[in-house]
């Protein structure tokens, strides 16, 4: 589906209800989308593209859903975008190959992130299997690991995306990425994107960690 708008905006990083630490229906995503002037979003719900297949039975010619999901591996979390299908493994080369299977797109979210122990630390020989970088998560706490991840990608000549990786209404198109063209998967393996964001309340990841406690193994 292509959405035919000059000045395009898409967040592609969010979760819904069906993340564990989430909690926002994929329809309201899709409303909040269209209210903040995105063009699309991307639901990447932990382990699961269900918040996205749910929310993009609310497409429409406004908004455009990109689906795809944030996959825990034995080396950390890799995000895959343009998906049709469930990631079953979780082997980080056989979680790239089923995304590749698919046409979807690698993204490494949160890269260096300190805090985050699911964050991937990506070697010089992981970029082979990288697409895109995830040069902005509006939810890391220190700048200095959006600073680490935009080095990694300039030094290995990958294409930079960005994302809110909001799981609250308030954080939906806090960063993400802008183009003029009319085929964001063609204008984001190219490289066509110009990256905005904005640093999330620190209240929004507290809040997320005690949700997930509350809530207990779910996803």
């Amino acid at each position: 589906m292509n959405i035919k708008i000059s000045n395009m905006k898409y967040d592609f990083h969010t979760h819904s209800k069906y993340s564990a630490d989430g909690y926002v229906e994929p329809k309201t995503m899709v409303k909040i989308a269209a209210k903040v002037g995105l063009s699309g979003i991307g639901v990447t719900d932990h382990n699961t593209i269900k918040g996205g297949l749910a929310a993009k039975k609310y497409e429409n010619d406004e908004i455009q859903v990109i689906v795809g999901s944030e996959i825990l591996t034995d080396k950390g979390e890799v995000i895959g975008i343009f998906l049709t299908e469930e990631i079953k493994s979780t082997l980080f080369i056989d979680v790239i190959e089923e995304i590749k299977a698919q046409n979807g797109v690698v993204v490494v979210p949160h890269p260096f992130d300190g805090i985050r122990s699911t964050s991937l630390h990506p070697t010089h020989y992981d970029a082979r299997f990288i697409d895109s970088v995830e040069v902005f998560n509006s939810r890391c706490v220190r700048q200095a690991y959006n600073d680490m991840a935009k080095d990694y990608a300039k030094e290995n000549y990958l294409n930079s995306i960005a994302g809110s990786d909001a799981h609250f209404e308030n954080e939906i198109g806090n960063a993400g990425v802008e183009t003029d063209s009319d085929n964001i998967k063609e204008a984001v393996l190219s490289g066509n994107v110009t990256v905005f964001g904005k640093r999330s309340n620190i209240i929004n990841p507290v809040t997320t960690k005690l949700l997930k406690i509350w809530r207990g193994p779910k996803i």
